[in-house]
């Protein structure tokens, strides 16, 4: 069975992130793509165009020291246009030890993402791990 190809995109683009490959990450974004962080924290909040988007997942990296890790488990589509991917993120940041499953929801447009909706599993953990 051939996978959807928003299934392949949203997989290429976690491929990239997990090597660091910010170049490849940005070339699947719109230009003017939105990744929306949920949360109460110095990270949370909009980020809009591809600059800012790659900008925060820099910033993730550097909060991290490079320990941040997110395995992708699943992604579901539907056809018209999204994608669900679910993963496991760890990361360790001044003392904190953040482990939880999570997810993406995925806004695709021809082979382009044009927006990020980023869920938690435990929003009082990620405020606390980025505060």
């Amino acid at each position: 069975m051939t996978e959807h190809p928003h299934s392949v995109l949203v997989q290429k683009a976690y491929a990239a992130f997990t090597r660091g490959d910010m170049d490849s990450l940005a070339r699947l974004l719109s230009g003017d793509a939105a990744h929306h962080s949920p949360g109460d924290h110095p990270l949370s909040g909009h980020y809009k165009g591809r600059d800012e988007i790659i900008g925060y997942y820099r910033r993730l990296t550097e909060e991290t020291d490079g320990s941040m890790r997110v395995q992708l488990r699943q992604v579901l589509v539907d056809g018209r246009g999204h994608a669900m991917a679910l993963h496991h993120l760890t990361a360790e940041r001044g003392g904190e030890y953040l482990d939880q499953p999570g997810g993406i929801v995925f806004r695709i447009v021809g082979d382009r993402i044009t927006d990020l909706d980023e869920c938690v599993c435990d929003l009082e953990a990620t405020n606390r791990f980025w505060s």
